[in-house]
């Protein structure tokens, strides 16, 4: 049964190709947003705190800080609404969650950047 779905996701759902990204780096995700009839694109920018789950079920959570406000928000990989992502820094953190970094303010919420 496993194989059955998992020879469904292969074949059925297109695989977007977007750049390599991971927890603490900041990007930039572009989707469409349909109001009524029209449609937009809007954007998102801030660090990614997670990548979880693999395959067609994939999220990821970016966070980012509207005035003295967190917002979070969780995009699935395969959201039909995803346009592009841009990888604008890589940060530098030693563990794939950084639930952390929703304590920190200031300059101690500051990513360094990874040396290349």
């Amino acid at each position: 049964m496993a194989d059955l779905l998992k020879f469904v996701q292969d074949e059925f759902v297109a695989k977007k190709d977007f750049p390599d990204f991971g927890a603490g780096d900041t990007i930039t995700v572009f989707y469409e947003i349909k109001e009524g009839e029209k449609t937009r694109t809007q954007f998102f920018k801030g660090v990614v705190i997670q990548r979880r789950g693999s395959g067609v079920t994939e999220t990821f959570t970016i966070r980012k800080m509207s005035g003295s406000v967190g917002v979070e928000r969780i995009f699935p990989v395969n959201l039909p609404a995803l346009q592009k992502i841009e990888v604008n820094k890589k940060g530098a953190v030693r563990r794939a969650r950084i639930f952390y970094f929703r304590e920190l303010t200031g300059k101690k919420a500051k990513i360094k950047d990874k040396r290349r």
